[in-house]
């Protein structure tokens, strides 16, 4: 865990309910894909968690979406405005066991921390694909992004009005190596019971303290229960046992 103070470069609107916060600061180490940072605001007592959707030594790229007072919060803020956050937290994806073909699932709010991934995979020279989930088209964001990228994108929306009708699970290919997931809990529910091979699931989950001290966020493992905030949010398909 480290700490910045950030300077706002940009803090845009891109979709609905949805911005896109570039941050620069001189210390800020280049981050690792599926970590995560947690944020301060002011007046609030606890920070908020937000995933990296990009990073290189000296600036971090986070995309939120406004679900409550503290991302309310954040989205009123204004470039030249600093931001007290720490880097650098949890438990990110795992590049090695990918293949050459790995899979990207992302749903909603799970789409930026796999961005990160995507463009460390396509530099290893592995052929990624991306199934991106929205409900709407007025939710959807980042796949052109993706492409920039050389992955091979398929938008889905529920309603069908982007991209193919339904969910990330009806547009998965037939052949992959490996695959990693990031959305809501029924998607993951459905990608870990219809995917074909192993793979990796980063977990949302509200989160207290954020670095492992409250016990707060858990997932229950064959090992007991494993703590998103610090053995998470990415953890192995093997390792996860759903409640219900």
């Amino acid at each position: 865990m480290n700490h910045h103070i950030l300077t706002i470069i940009e803090n845009t609107f891109i979709a609905k309910n949805t911005y896109k916060l570039l941050l620069r600061g001189p210390t800020l180490e280049e981050q690792h894909p599926g970590r995560f940072v947690n944020l301060l605001l002011p007046g609030l007592f606890l920070r908020r968690p937000l995933s990296v959707c990009d990073s290189d030594p000296g600036s971090l790229l986070l995309v939120y979406k406004t679900v409550g007072r503290g991302t309310e919060q954040l989205s009123a803020l204004s470039p030249g405005e600093t931001l007290d956050v720490l880097t650098d937290l949890g438990n990110g994806y795992g590049l090695s066991p990918s293949g050459e073909s790995p899979l990207l699932l992302g749903g909603g709010a799970g789409v930026p921390p796999l961005y990160l991934l995507a463009r460390r995979l396509r530099r290893s020279g592995r052929k990624v694909t991306a199934v991106l989930g929205f409900n709407t088209a007025a939710e959807a964001f980042g796949a052109d992004a993706f492409r920039a990228l050389g992955c091979d994108v398929t938008v889905t929306t529920a309603d069908g009005s982007l991209g193919r009708r339904g969910f990330v699970t009806d547009a998965m290919p037939p052949d992959y190596t490996y695959f990693y997931a990031c959305g809501p809990e029924p998607m993951l529910r459905a990608v870990h019971r219809l995917t074909r091979t192993s793979g990796q699931f980063s977990l949302e989950e509200r989160m207290g303290c954020g670095f492992g001290a409250c016990m707060g966020c858990t997932c229950r493992t064959p090992a007991g229960p494993k703590r998103i905030c610090r053995e998470g949010p990415v953890l192995e398909k093997e390792e996860i046992l759903w409640e219900g």
